[in-house]
């Protein structure tokens, strides 16, 4: 049966509406896809693990089970994918750049393991935190890009508890990928469970209480919680007169397993 002109121009142009849409396809910045953190997921809950070493309880990492994982290069490409700009809101920048920046510091390791510290790749005049760990919308960054020109940016004080800088004393590293659906909840059990570890986020003794030095190191980022104090308060119940230090011990040594 012949088909009539006017037919066969709407299949026409129902075709080459359909060629341009996958072709627009090929071409959109990753977003969704690269918010979909199940490869982090299973990386993470395969290699980190729970461990206490020299008075420090932490999450432990099997770098040399990472480096052989096939999963592993996987997921840096996934994290190199990324197109900032379509990151729609703040809580896509954070689950994002959290995630990154913990990659790229188990990176770091992977790429020059074994060693017995993160500060041991770099050297006093070019610390390792200045060094490129990766790239990031085709640009290079390091972990202090990361943390830094971004993260702190964007005045969220509790990233400080997500963060790791592969060492025993860092918060510890989440079993998990952050992700942006959930961020608030995972930002808070980070927090909590940080100032819950007497062994390098807050010890309690009488009215000293002595927290991480990293309350020191960027006591600025908790002023709009009403200064470090008042942060802790939110978390921890503590004497209403106290003799608040940011002086426990900052272990440096890597935490692997």
């Amino acid at each position: 049966m012949p088909v009539s002109p006017v037919f066969s121009e709407v299949l026409s142009a129902n075709a080459l509406a359909y060629l341009l849409l996958m072709a627009s396809l090929l071409f959109v910045p990753v977003s969704t896809y690269a918010q979909n953190w199940q490869l982090l997921d299973d990386v993470l809950a395969q290699y980190v693990a729970p461990v206490e070493r020299q008075g420090v309880t932490f999450n432990a990492v099997d770098y040399k089970g990472v480096s052989q994982d096939p999963r592993y290069p996987q997921l840096i490409a996934q994290i190199e994918k990324i197109s900032p700009e379509t990151l729609e809101n703040r809580d896509e920048q954070l689950a994002f750049y959290i995630n990154a920046y913990n990659v790229y510091a188990i990176k770091m390791v992977v790429e020059h393991y074994p060693v017995d510290s993160i500060r041991d790749i770099g050297s006093f005049f070019f610390p390792v935190w200045g060094r490129t760990a990766g790239t990031i919308g085709g640009k290079p960054f390091s972990l202090d890009d990361i943390e830094h020109e971004v993260l702190r940016k964007l005045g969220e004080p509790r990233i400080h508890f997500a963060i790791v800088c592969a060492s025993l004393s860092c918060p510890n590293l989440r079993t998990e990928a952050y992700r942006a659906e959930k961020i608030e909840q995972q930002l808070e059990s980070q927090t909590q469970t940080f100032l819950l570890n007497e062994s390098k986020g807050l010890l309690l003794e009488g009215q000293r209480v002595r927290v991480s030095q990293i309350f020191d190191w960027f006591e600025e980022d908790f002023e709009k919680a009403g200064g470090v104090e008042q942060f802790i308060r939110h978390y921890r119940d503590l004497p209403a007169r106290i003799n608040l230090r940011a002086n426990l011990p900052y272990n440096w040594d890597l935490n692997e397993q």
